[in-house]
């Protein structure tokens, strides 16, 4: 049974060996420039103040050739697990079913458990390898910026990998969605019995918990940390504004917080600590309107989880993930005895 599901998977497998191999040369090839690139900056030897050196750094990658590759192999990291659901997954039974062949390998004194359970280890496995692989070799490349990131005071170039937009291309996090989207697209293809039907599920599904995770889910994993902070101490992404009535301040990071922070949230509060949404009266025409806000007591209040607890966040939603795709998986095995 073993042989067969490989013969069966083997040229899925192939094309993703070599897709995976022509990215390694990519990677390896541009990889050392990037490295020297970043020991030239005097990066690798500094040990304590490093912001202005980190950030010419990353003001040469940005509008670079090397920022489309990065940017690139982070869109290539989030299509990887839809692509496994809707092409590795939801045909892999479904196809079978619709052509039938499924009853000659029961007759072949194959038991429907062993012919599920092989069928979704070998290929969930493959899976999580290939997904695996993309993601080391994408973290690798792009560690340099990474560190950069961390030592900047302040990035122009969005290299957080914390921030909801890189959170899920970096680490281990990618082996916990391609499972999943794996494991979604088997058991909605063996539900509809329907392949063309269960690949467009697969993918609107994948697509709407990439978007909706990070917003909603993501943040409340763990308990953020929240502080009040003065005005003076945040740097805002642009200077502040006071749209019909609302006052409109987007921070960009906090003095004394590494800038690789994942600032979760932030609202404005009076001197008291009470939220406003309004800026006071005088503040409103003022040419100088942030220092106007903190001379009548407008602080900000910011929740955010602090960046050493990445890898906490990486290993809880990988876990949680990978919890689901068992579970999807025994949802498959349950139809499969009561597949006639």
């Amino acid at each position: 049974m073993l042989w067969v599901t490989w013969r069966q998977f083997r040229p899925q497998a192939i094309t993703a060996a070599v897709a995976l191999a022509a990215i390694a040369i990519t990677l390896a090839v541009t990889g050392p420039h990037l490295a020297g690139l970043y020991s030239s900056n005097g990066l690798a030897s500094c040990k304590s103040t490093c912001g202005t050196q980190a950030g010419n750094f990353i003001n040469q990658v940005k509008g670079s050739a090397t920022e489309l590759i990065f940017y690139g192999g982070i869109i290539l990291v989030y299509a990887v697990p839809a692509l496994i659901g809707i092409f590795w997954g939801a045909p892999l039974i479904t196809r079978e079913i619709e052509a039938g062949t499924f009853r000659l390998a029961w007759n072949q004194s194959v038991t429907r458990r062993r012919w599920v359970t092989t069928k979704l280890g070998l290929v969930g496995l493959a899976s999580m390898a290939a997904a695996g692989l993309l993601s080391f070799m994408i973290s690798w490349w792009a560690s340099p910026l990474y560190r950069a990131a961390g030592q900047a005071s302040q990035t122009t170039l969005s290299i957080n990998r914390f921030t909801p937009l890189l959170f899920g291309a970096s680490g281990i996090a990618p082996i916990g969605y391609a499972a999943f989207a794996f494991a979604l697209g088997v058991t909605i293809g063996l539900l509809l019995r329907r392949t063309v039907a269960a690949m467009a599920i697969t993918i609107a599904v994948v697509a709407a918990i990439q978007v909706l995770w990070p917003a909603f889910v993501r943040p409340h994993l763990v308990p953020s940390e929240r502080e009040v902070r003065p005005l003076s101490a945040v740097i805002f992404n642009g200077t502040g504004d006071y749209n019909n009535g609302i006052l409109v301040l987007q921070v960009g990071t906090i003095s004394g917080l590494p800038s690789d922070t994942w600032i979760t949230g932030s609202h404005a509060v009076n001197a008291v600590g009470q939220p406003i949404a309004k800026a006071p009266l005088p503040c409103v025409s003022a040419q100088n309107f942030v220092p106007c806000l903190q001379s009548h007591g407008v602080r900000m209040a910011v929740t955010y989880q602090p960046a050493g607890r990445y890898w906490e966040f990486q290993w809880l939603e990988t876990g949680i993930f990978l919890t689901l795709a068992v579970g999807l998986g025994g949802v498959c095995y349950w139809r499969i005895r009561r597949l006639a």
